[in-house]
C-alpha cells in the first residue's frame, strides 16, 4: 500500500477491525519511511454473475426478478412468504456456487422447477408452462403426465 504522504510502497499494518456496517475491514497503518498512519478500506471485489439469457444477450443476475417469477407462480396457493424465500435462497447459493461468472437462464429455470416441485405442484406447472414455453395443450400434458408419471 502505497503512503499517501511520501509515496513509499512499504507500510505495516497497526490495527485492523470491521467498519459499523461490517461490509469493509478499516486498516491503520503505518510508513515505514516517514512513520506517519493512514487509514486504508479492504472491501470484498464482488463479480457479478452474468444470466445468458434465449437470445444469447446477458444481464446480471437479479434476485428481485428470480423472486417476481416464483412469487407469480406461487399466487393463490397455501405457499408462505418463508418458504418461497427459501425456494428464491437455495436457488441463490446454487447459481453463486457455479464456478463460471455465467450461467444459462436455463439452468436457472430448473433451479427453480427443482424446488417448486418440492414445495407445490401447481406452482410448479405455472413455473413451467411460462418457462418452457408451451406451445399448445398437448406439451402441456405432457408435462403434467410426467409430474403424475413421477408420483
Amino acid at each position: 500500500m502505497r503512503c499517501p504522504y511520501c509515496g513509499c510502497e512499504d507500510s505495516k499494518v497497526v490495527d485492523s477491525r470491521p467498519t459499523d456496517d461490517g461490509e469493509r475491514i478499516r486498516r491503520r497503518r503505518e510508513c515505514f519511511n516517514c512513520l506517519k498512519r493512514f487509514t486504508t478500506y479492504e472491501i470484498v471485489e464482488s463479480t457479478p454473475m452474468m444470466v445468458i439469457k434465449r437470445d444469447n444477450s446477458r444481464e446480471t443476475f437479479s434476485r428481485e426478478k428470480l423472486a417476481n417469477g416464483i412469487l407469480r407462480a406461487c399466487e393463490k396457493r397455501p405457499v408462505s412468504v418463508d418458504e418461497i424465500e427459501t425456494v428464491i435462497d437455495k436457488v441463490e447459493v446454487k447459481v453463486y456456487s457455479n464456478a463460471d461468472r455465467e450461467i444459462s437462464s436455463a439452468v436457472v429455470g430448473e433451479y427453480v422447477m427443482e424446488y417448486l416441485k418440492e414445495l407445490d405442484e401447481v406452482a410448479y406447472v405455472r413455473f413451467a408452462s411460462v418457462y418452457r414455453q408451451f406451445k399448445d395443450i398437448h406439451s402441456f400434458m405432457e408435462e403434467l403426465e410426467k409430474l403424475l408419471n413421477e408420483k
